[in-house]
């Protein structure tokens, strides 16, 4: 592990960049014996700084569970992270290009829980049991630290995607909220188009084989540091396509078929 000075001073790093929308170079480099924990770590002290501010943690991100999202970031492992409260944007609304350094759009389901979910052992059924309903999400990601590096162009680890928030920067809820066994979620799809151009199309499956397979491998995860999931929570469960880069201007706009639609626009 690094040192808790080091942790503390990397969060402090990013807790700037997402403020001052500059990127930074990869820890994993500037900290060869960085790990997976370190990246927990860093991201943990990341969340205090936030929640000093006043905010709030209202759920859950589990990224890279599908092979779309692990070819893109040439990153083989899921991983997760919090969901804040001011990542939240209302369904059609007009979202801020200034708050982001290099904006992507991602085609999720997110999971509402109506109980709480405690590892070891939870299976796929247990989420299902424990979920209130599922509704579609677009997740906004963004990069604090360099994708690619600058100079050498090598793609960052994990250990710096994990402490990086897992990418997570924004989320839209929207469509229409299901019940888990209203409908078989591994054949729920969508169209995403960018400026009425598809430029995406996808089926939950993708998230390893079903999308309450992320759910109950992240409450798992996060049982060997006593913690879980809770009533009330939030839980996107990992795209089903690859990110859509987007700029000012952009209207993004997510057809789920009888799941119902989801649209922004960035100024």
């Amino acid at each position: 592990m690094l040192p808790p000075e080091t942790i503390r001073t990397l969060a402090q790093r990013l807790y700037d960049a997402r403020k001052n929308r500059t990127q930074l170079r990869h820890f994993s480099a500037e900290h060869p014996q960085m790990t997976v924990q370190d990246g927990y770590a860093i991201q943990r002290d990341w969340v205090k700084l936030e929640m000093a501010d006043g905010r709030v943690i209202k759920g859950r991100k589990i990224g890279l569970t599908s092979r779309a999202m692990q070819q893109a970031s040439q990153i083989t492992e899921p991983d997760y992270a919090p969901l804040m409260d001011d990542m939240f944007f209302d369904t059609g609304s007009d979202i801020p290009i200034q708050r982001f350094i290099a904006p992507r759009v991602e085609v999720e389901l997110a999971f509402v829980l109506a109980r709480d979910l405690k590892g070891p052992g939870v299976t796929l059924f247990n989420v299902l049991q424990a979920a209130e309903y599922v509704t579609p999400a677009l997740e906004i990601i963004d990069a604090r630290i360099e994708q690619f590096d600058r100079d050498t162009k090598a793609p960052r680890k994990v250990f710096d995607t994990i402490a990086d928030f897992a990418a997570n920067a924004g989320i839209v809820l929207g469509g229409r909220p299901v019940r888990p066994d209203a409908v078989d979620l591994r054949w729920v799809g969508a169209l995403l188009y960018k400026n009425a151009v598809i430029e995406e199309t996808g089926l939950a499956a993708a998230v390893l084989n079903h999308p309450a397979t992320g759910v109950a491998w992240l409450a798992n995860k996060i049982a060997a540091y006593d913690e879980q999931l809770n009533a009330g929570d939030i839980v996107l469960c990992g795209s089903f396509t690859r990110p859509t880069t987007v700029a000012s201007g952009d209207v993004l706009h997510a057809d789920y078929g009888p799941l119902g639609n989801i649209s922004m626009r960035f100024v």
